[in-house]
């Protein structure tokens, strides 16, 4: 017969009630009761009815977490980073993609809500909220991971795209670059906002895109992004005035554009200086390792994870809140003109 908290309570001398505590790591208990609790647990292999304990509780311990890609580094180091947190306060992290398609997204977000996790996490590929009615009709709380919609009042982490695109391009400008030109993001609010700061980089210093400088990576800027970089850098290199600096969107993009470049002839950094955005664990061992622009990946799936797991303690509908990362310039070879310009990474 499989124990239950009964037995374990009887076993130690002590009530259902701490046992149970210990079980959701309640700050009430000692650590010495604590590890006697769970030492009995391993004892008899105590496993709990979570089924039970959704009756009891109105919970399933569960949070739900939908990413346009699992093989991008960016959305793997979020969802690691929630479901260590997760883990901690004794939840479970069902985690799915889209395939950045607004369709799948829907249909993963059905599931989700038909197992009744307790919050769904989305970096959404929607192109409006209509997606999100659902979500609301069912009451579960949601909050918006990395792409959010302007004026849609929910509850968002990610970083500042605005801020990134700024940096990306400003650092470029103090590299003497002055025919910048940008790789951009399929139309989702991090490519909207990191456009719009390159934008205004460029205006600071009186400025503006050359004809035929912005060009899109079409409809996907994830890991299949290296593709779309490449054909988009040719398409540049190709036009009547050649950029000497170029922001691209994200990480993959920028390794396609950068082999476009040397594939022509040209020298990283010195014909081209190239910056990236994700900063990704291989950026620093490429042939030319990659600047790029940090977003903090690890610091948004915790900042998420904390506040799911408060509105999920809450059972109660949270007013929603907005938390910005700050992004940061990471320089490395693929950018750095003068030998005097430091180093973050």
């Amino acid at each position: 017969m499989a124990a239950r908290l009964k037995d374990i309570a009887d076993d130690l001398g002590i009530s259902v009630v701490t046992v149970s505590k210990v079980l959701r790591n309640h700050p009430d208990i000692g650590e010495e009761t604590r590890k006697r609790v769970q030492k009995r647990m391993r004892e008899l292999n105590y496993q709990p009815n979570l089924a039970a304990r959704s009756l009891v509780t109105g919970r399933t311990w569960t949070l739900g977490l939908v990413v346009p890609d699992l093989l991008h580094p960016f959305f793997a180091d979020i969802a690691k980073a929630i479901s260590v947190e997760a883990r901690k306060q004794g939840y479970s992290l069902l985690i799915s993609s889209s395939d950045e398609d607004p369709d799948l997204e829907i249909q993963e977000i059905r599931q989700l809500l038909a197992r009744r996790v307790d919050v769904i996490l989305v970096a959404s590929a929607q192109s409006s909220v209509e997606g999100f009615r659902m979500i609301e009709e069912q009451k579960t709380p949601y909050i918006l991971i990395d792409r959010r919609f302007v004026g849609h009042n929910a509850s968002f982490v990610g970083v500042d795209d605005e801020a990134v695109g700024m940096l990306a391009t400003s650092h470029l400008l103090e590299q003497q670059c002055r025919r910048i030109a940008h790789i951009r993001g399929p139309n989702v609010s991090t490519a909207i906002g990191r456009l719009e700061g390159y934008k205004r980089a460029l205006a600071s210093h009186k400025l503006t895109p050359l004809p035929g400088h912005v060009v899109s990576l079409g409809t996907s800027g994830d890991h299949r992004g290296e593709k779309g970089g490449y054909e988009a850098a040719r398409q540049l290199l190709g036009a009547e005035t050649r950029p000497d600096g170029l922001f691209c969107f994200n990480d993959p993009s920028a390794l396609g554009a950068m082999r476009a470049i040397l594939e022509a002839g040209l020298r990283i950094p010195e014909d081209v200086a190239v910056v990236g955005c994700g900063n990704l664990s291989y950026s620093d061992f490429l042939r030319v390792p990659l600047s790029s622009v940090d977003q903090g990946s690890e610091s948004i799936g915790k900042y998420a994870a904390d506040l799911a797991l408060r509105i999920a303690r809450k059972k109660a509908k949270a007013k929603p809140r907005a938390e910005f990362i700050s992004p940061r310039m990471v320089v490395r070879a693929s950018s750095r003109r003068f030998p005097e310009t430091p180093s973050n990474s």
